[in-house]
This record gives structure tokens, C-alpha cells and sequence, in this order.
């Protein structure tokens, strides 16, 4: 048995497969190196999984994290992860996910639009190139975040509607002086920023709000897809906010003469199937 794990920002998906077989699952909360230390890491690996997950005879892990970019940041995670199952472990980025979840042992362009965004060209065995998702300060367009992030500059610096910035502050019992206590005096200031896109998508018929939407994730596309020779590969999308506004997705894609032939929320599927044909031409 293989345990695979994938996860973001925001939450953690585990499962334990037997060839192409889901045997178990869940679901934890998220897990990012740059935000977390080890004691952390295990910490919610420990008290995030079931007890059953500690008791199977795992082979294997395969563990793909945002934040997972640098060779400190994958050591940290799999020291965590062999302390916990004392299983051999691998770690690869959440972009390894997408790209392998979405295209396997195919090429294309494979995209991330979530708590964060990413993007890549995948040859169908590595990836050849990536342009930098830069984090939610200098980057990550198109995700959720960086509609948090457009609308509460915003909302601080006046170009948000009056109706929609008052129904903001009323529900979630903000002010101007919460709000950048939560993004520079707080941990995790992403998961912010997420909840903040949370309250837009409430709000999505306001013609305000549908055009802030759409430009971000055209943002997505002049900073990052544009990057690759985009219109000789196709092009596929993970992630929570390609799902949520697929529609608005798909529109922006065809300004670029781009066809978006996948979405979907999780790259878990492509991974199994990944692995099992890696376990298969190996026996």
C-alpha cells in the first residue's frame, strides 16, 4: 500500500491506494513549511489523521505540499512525515501534483488556482519550465488570495463600493485597523485573504465584484499562462477557485484564444493513476 498526500494552504487530502484501489482517506488541515516549523508539521499530521492511518503496513509516501519548493522546505517535510509513519517518504511540490494529476504522462500546461496559485510546463516526465508563483505578496494572481488582496486595498484605499464595503465590515465585525492587524500582525495572513474571496463569491451577481473576479483571474493569465508557448499545449486547471468560477475561467481563457479542456477541484485521481502505472512498470 501507497499513502499519497496532497496538500495546500488550506487543507490536506490523504489517501492510502493499493495499485489504482482507494482503500482509506481524509481529510486534515493544511500544511506549508513556510509558515509552519516541524514541530508543527507533526503536530497536524499527528492529531489530523485518523488512528487507523498509523497502523497500516504503508510501503510508501508520496507527499506533494505547496511550499514545497525548495530542498530545506522538502527535507523539513519529510523528516516530519518519517518521524510520524517511519516509512520511506518522498516530497515534491503541489505543482509535481498538478502536473502529474492532470496530465500523468502527457505534456501541457498545468495550472493551480486555489488559496494560491502556480503554473508549469510538463513534458509528461518532468516539468521544463515554471514561471514563479512569487507567494500572495509579490504574486499568486488569479487565486484567492489575490482577490482578497485586490478588494481589501479596495476597501481601505476607497474603490469598493459603499453597500458592499458596509456588508463586509457588518459580517465578519471588521475595521479598517482588524483588518491590517490580520494581515501584517497575524499568522497565516492567506487564510485571511481567503476568507475575505469567501464573502465576494456572496456577492457575485454585483457588477463590482463579477469584474474584480474577472480580472483577477485575467491576471492569471497575462502573468503566467502567456509566459509559455500556451497555444501548442493544452491547458488544465486544479484547485477550489478554477472550479468555483470555471464559467468566468473558461470566458477570460477565450479572450486568449485558449480552450480550457479540464477543471476540477483535486489533482488526487491523476496521482493515483500516476503512481500505480510508476508501480506497475517497475515490476
Amino acid at each position: 500500500m501507497k499513502l499519497i498526500a496532497k496538500s495546500g494552504s488550506s487543507k490536506t487530502e490523504w489517501a492510502i491506494v493499493e495499485g489504482i484501489y482507494l482503500i482509506d482517506s481524509a481529510i486534515s488541515e493544511g500544511i506549508n513549511p513556510f509558515f509552519q516549523n516541524r514541530r508543527d508539521v507533526s503536530r497536524s499530521i499527528r492529531l489530523g489523521l485518523p488512528a487507523d492511518f498509523f497502523k497500516k503496513k504503508i510501503e510508501r509516501i508520496y507527499f506533494y505540499g505547496a511550499g514545497c519548493s525548495s530542498e530545506e522546505k522538502k527535507d523539513m517535510l519529510q523528516a516530519s512525515l518519517i518521524a510520524q509513519f517511519h516509512t520511506p517518504t518522498e516530497v515534491e511540490s503541489d505543482l509535481w501534483a498538478a502536473a502529474r494529476g492532470l496530465f500523468i504522462d502527457r505534456s501541457g500546461i498545468a495550472c493551480i488556482l486555489g488559496t494560491g496559485s502556480n503554473s508549469c510546463l510538463y513534458d509528461g516526465e518532468k516539468i521544463t519550465k515554471n514561471v514563479k508563483a512569487a507567494g500572495y505578496i509579490l504574486g499568486d494572481e488569479g487565486s484567492f488570495a489575490a482577490l482578497g488582496k485586490l478588494f481589501l486595498s479596495d476597501v481601505l484605499k476607497g474603490f469598493a463600493p459603499e453597500d458592499i464595503v458596509d456588508k463586509f465590515y457588518g459580517e465578519n465585525n471588521l475595521d479598517s485597523h482588524i483588518i491590517m492587524k490580520n494581515i501584517y500582525d497575524q499568522p497565516f495572513p492567506h487564510r485571511f485573504l481567503m476568507e475575505t474571496a469567501d464573502f465576494l463569491d456572496g456577492c457575485i451577481t454585483n457588477d463590482y465584484v463579477h469584474t474584480l473576479i474577472t480580472q483577477n483571474l485575467r491576471n492569471f493569465f497575462i502573468r503566467n499562462v502567456c509566459r509559455y508557448e500556451y497555444k501548442k499545449y493544452p491547458v488544465r486547471f486544479v484547485g477550489k477557485m478554477a472550479v468555483r468560477y470555471a464559467d468566468i475561467l473558461k470566458n477570460v481563457a477565450r479572450e486568449f484564444d485558449i480552450a480550457i479542456n479540464r477543471i476540477q477541484e483535486s489533482p488526487m485521481k491523476g496521482l493515483i493513476e500516476y503512481h500505480a502505472g510508476k508501480t506497475a512498470l517497475a515490476l
